[in-house]
C-alpha cells in the first residue's frame, strides 16, 4: 500500500493505542496484584488514612510546595515552556470572587522523586513498600497553591516532542556546532503526542491539544492508570537478601585466560572471546585499555566511542595516555540518538588531554566497535585489537550481553589500521583482507554467503543459517533468506527486537524459526553463523541485518576463525535454540508465544545442540538461557582458578572435591 506519512501515522496510532490499553491491562490487573501480595504497594491518594494525608501536607509543604510554580493561562499568561517527556497537571480552577473560570498548569518538576513511600519513620517498616505518586500528592494539596481559590479539577498529562533532526551535514561547516545547534533546538521541537489522565474533561483536553499544535483525534492517548511507565524502575523498595522478586546477585567472573596474566603476552597466545556479562568488562576490554595506556611500549592507541558511561574509565585512560606523549585518536560519534550532550562532553575531555578527536563522518553515523593498540615489540611494531558486538561501557557491560574479540592478526591489524584511515582522514578502502565493512561490501558480502548456503542445499551439501542479532529488517537481506528457505537451508534467526521474517508460511518460510529471548540480561550481541557445507563459518560484530545498519553506519563485523572460540559461539547458539523458560517463539502471523507453555511447549523444529555440553542444555532448558550460561561461566572459571593455583602451589593444594567429605 502506498500509504501518505500522515495516513502511516494514523495506521501507527491506532496499533499503539491498543498496546498502550493492553499494557496498561496487564499492570493494573496483573502485574500490581502480583506485587501486593509480595508487600509491594502502589496506593490511590483517596484509599489513605487522615493521618497519612495529613502526613503527606506536611511533606508537600516543606519539599514539594517551595520549588512548585502555578502558572496561569489567561491573556496575561502565555501558555508555559514544557519540556519533553514531563508530566503536568492541567487545573481548572474557580474563582470565587467573580465566580469566574480559571485554567492553570503545574509541572512536575524532572528531578522530584516519583514516589513517595508512607514509612515515615525509619521504624515503620510495615509500610516501607507502600508507595502514593508525587502528582497525587500534588494533585490533593493544590489548595495551597491556589489559595482561595475552588479547585474544580485537576488531571496529570505528558507530553512528547518530536526527537527527530533533519540533518544537513553536507552543507555544516562544523560538525560540533551543528550538534550543539540541534540540541538547542530539540528543547523547543515540535509536540507529537499527549498522554492525558482517562478521566480528563473533554473540553480541557481539547484546550490542551490546541495549545500544544496537536489533534484531538490523532495524537491523543488516554491512559487509564500511571504514565511514564519506565519510571517504576526508581520505585525505591526495600528488598529482603532472599527476595522473590530479585534476582539473586551475579558477578561477573575475570576470563580464565586473563587470570593474573599480563593481557598482551596472553593475546599473543592466541585469539581471546569474551563473553559480557559473563566475563568482567573491568578485567578484560577495560584492562586492555588501561594496560596501554600504562605500558611504555605502548606507541599508539585508536578507539571508536558510540555511547559510554558518564564517569567512563576508558575515557579516562585514552587520556591518560595522550598525556603520557602516546599517539591516541579517537572517534566519538556525535550523532548517538540521545547521548549527543554527553560525547560532546567526552570529546572535549579528550581534545583537552591532547588526543586527536574526530566526530564521525558526514552522512553516517560510526557504529562499529573497534580499539587498536600499536606496541614495540623486539624492534618491530605489532597491533593488537579488539572488536566487539556492544558498547564500551562497564554499566551497560553488565546487563547486556555482548561478545568482543581480542587478537593480534596481523590480517585484522591491517584491516583496523585502514578502517582508522578512513574514519580520521581520506581513505577508500575497497576491499578489506578479512573485516566486513558497512556501508561498503558488508551487505553483498553477506548475500554471497548466502548464496553459497543456497548452492550448497541445492546440491544436497549441509546448508543452514543462524542470524543472532537485535533486529531484522532489511528488504535485500530478508528477499535472500526466504528465497534459501524456498532452496531447503535451514535458517534460525534469534532476533529480540523488530523482525520482518515471517516463518513457517508454506512454500515460502517452511524452513526458517524466528526466536526472541528476554530475561535477565539484555540480549545484544550480533553473531552469524554459515553451515559452509559442514566447514562452519562463524561472524561477530555491530551490525544488525538492519537498512540503517547496512547503508547508513559504519559497521564491522569479523570472523572468528580459532576453532575453540567457534565452540564457545556454537554453544552460545544451541543454549539459545534449546530455552524454554525465556524464548518467545513467532508464528506465521507475527505474533509471539512463550516457549514451554500451552500450545508451544515444544517448538515446530527441535534443535540439536553441536557444541553445548548435555549439562548447559539442561540448565538453560530448565532455567533460562541467563541462568544456565551464568553457572556454567562460573564453573569453568572457579576450574581455571583452580588448576593455577595448583600450579603455582604444586601438589599441596588439593581439588574441591577431596575436600568435599559429604
Amino acid at each position: 500500500m502506498a500509504w501518505t506519512p500522515h495516513q502511516q501515522l494514523k495506521h501507527v496510532a491506532r496499533e499503539v493505542r491498543l498496546m498502550v490499553d493492553t499494557q496498561i491491562a496487564c499492570l493494573t490487573d496483573e502485574v500490581l496484584p502480583a506485587l501486593e501480595k509480595k508487600g509491594v504497594n502502589l496506593v490511590d491518594y483517596d484509599e489513605l488514612h487522615s493521618h497519612e494525608k495529613d502526613l503527606l501536607r506536611l511533606y508537600f509543604k516543606s519539599s514539594l510546595e517551595p520549588i512548585l510554580t502555578p502558572l496561569a493561562v489567561d491573556p496575561g499568561h502565555p501558555f508555559p515552556y514544557i519540556g519533553n517527556l514531563t508530566s503536568s497537571i492541567a487545573v481548572v480552577i474557580r474563582d470565587p470572587y467573580d465566580d469566574a473560570m480559571q485554567f492553570a498548569i503545574v509541572s512536575v518538576p524532572s528531578g522530584l522523586n516519583r514516589w513517595k513511600s508512607l514509612a515515615f519513620t525509619k521504624s515503620d517498616k510495615q509500610k516501607r513498600n507502600t508507595f502514593v505518586s508525587v502528582e497525587q500528592i500534588i494533585i490533593n494539596n493544590l489548595d495551597l497553591l491556589f489559595g482561595g481559590m475552588d479547585i474544580k479539577s485537576a488531571h496529570v498529562f505528558r507530553t512528547t516532542r518530536n526527537a527527530d533532526v533533519a540533518r544537513n551535514e553536507e552543507e555544516a561547516d562544523d560538525l560540533l556546532e551543528m550538534i550543539t545547534d540541534e540540541m538547542r533546538e530539540l528543547r523547543f521541537a515540535p509536540f507529537v503526542r499527549l498522554e492525558v489522565d482517562c478521566e480528563m474533561p473533554l473540553e480541557v483536553v481539547h484546550r490542551l491539544t490546541v495549545e500544544l499544535g496537536l489533534s484531538d483525534k490523532d495524537d491523543v492517548y488516554s491512559i487509564c492508570g500511571p504514565m511514564a511507565l519506565g519510571e517504576l524502575d526508581s520505585l525505591p523498595v526495600k528488598h529482603k537478601l532472599n527476595s522473590p522478586l530479585v534476582y539473586p546477585p551475579w558477578t561477573a567472573k575475570t576470563h580464565p585466560r586473563l587470570q593474573g596474566a599480563d593481557i598482551f603476552e596472553v593475546i599473543r597466545k592466541g585469539d581471546i572471546l569474551l563473553h559480557h556479562p559473563y566475563h568482567s568488562f573491568v578485567t578484560s576490554t577495560q584492562h586492555f585499555v588501561e594496560a596501554a595506556a600504562n605500558d611504555p611500549k605502548v606507541v599508539a592507541i585508536k578507539a571508536t566511542l558510540y555511547r559510554t558511561s558518564n564517569d567512563s574509565p576508558i575515557i579516562s585512560a585514552l587520556a591518560k595516555a595522550a598525556e603520557s606523549g602516546k599517539q591516541v585518536a579517537v572517534l566519538v560519534e556525535l550523532k548517538a540518538r540521545f547521548d549527543e550532550v554527553r560525547n560532546m562532553g567526552f570529546a572535549q575531555k579528550l581534545e583537552d588531554a591532547g588526543c586527536n578527536v574526530a566526530y564521525g563522518l558526514v552522512g553516517l553515523k560510526t557504529h562499529c566497535k573497534c580499539i587498536m593498540v600499536v606496541r614495540k615489540e623486539d624492534e618491530r611494531l605489532r597491533t593488537y585489537v579488539h572488536i566487539g558486538t556492544g558498547n564500551y561501557n562497564p554499566h551497560t557491560a553488565s546487563v547486556y550481553t555482548d561478545f568482543g574479540l581480542l587478537s593480534c592478526d596481523p590480517d585484522l591489524g591491517m584491516d583496523i589500521t585502514d578502517l582508522f584511515k578512513y574514519l580520521t582522514g581520506y581513505h577508500r578502502q575497497v576491499a578489506f583482507r578479512k573485516l566486513l565493512v558497512a556501508p561498503g561490501t558488508m551487505r553483498s558480502e553477506f548475500i554471497w554467503l548466502i548464496e553459497r548456503e543456497i548452492t550448497n542445499a541445492q546440491g544436497g551439501k549441509p546448508a543452514s543459517i543462524i542470524v543472532k542479532c537485535n533486529g531484522l529488517d532489511d528488504q535485500v537481506m530478508v528477499t535472500k533468506l526466504y528465497e534459501a528457505s524456498r532452496a531447503g537451508v535451514k535458517i534460525d534467526c534469534i532476533v529480540r527486537g523488530i523482525c520482518r521474517i515471517r516463518p513457517g508460511i508454506s512454500n515460502v518460510s517452511d524452513n526458517i524459526r524466528v526466536v526472541s529471548i528476554l530475561g535477565r540480561f539484555l540480549e545484544h550481541h550480533r553473531v552469524f553463523r554459515f553451515e559452509n557445507g559442514g566447514k562452519p563459518e562463524y561472524y561477530i560484530g555491530s551490525a544488525d541485518w538492519m537498512t540503517r545498519n547496512l547503508t547508513l553506519r559504519v559497521e564491522v563485523v569479523t570472523p572468528v576463525e580459532d576453532e575453540s572460540l567457534k565452540k564457545e559461539l556454537q554453544a552460545m547458539l544451541d543454549a539459545c535454540l534449546c530455552d524454554r523458560r525465556k524464548a518467545w517463539e513467532m508464528g506465521p502471523d507475527g505474533r509471539y508465544q512463550l516457549l514451554g507453555v500451552g500450545t508451544m511447549r515444544s517448538p515446530p523444529r527441535k534443535h540439536t545442540p553441536q557444541a553445548a555440553s548435555p549439562n548447559l542444555i539442561t540448565a538453560v532448558e530448565t532455567m533460562g538461557l541467563h541462568e544456565g550460561l551464568m553457572q556454567t561461566v562460573a564453573k569453568r572459571c572457579r576450574k581455571a582458578k583452580m588448576v593455577k593455583l595448583r600450579k603455582k602451589c604444586g601438589s599441596t593444594v588439593k581439588s574441591r572435591r577431596q575436600y568435599d567429605t559429604s
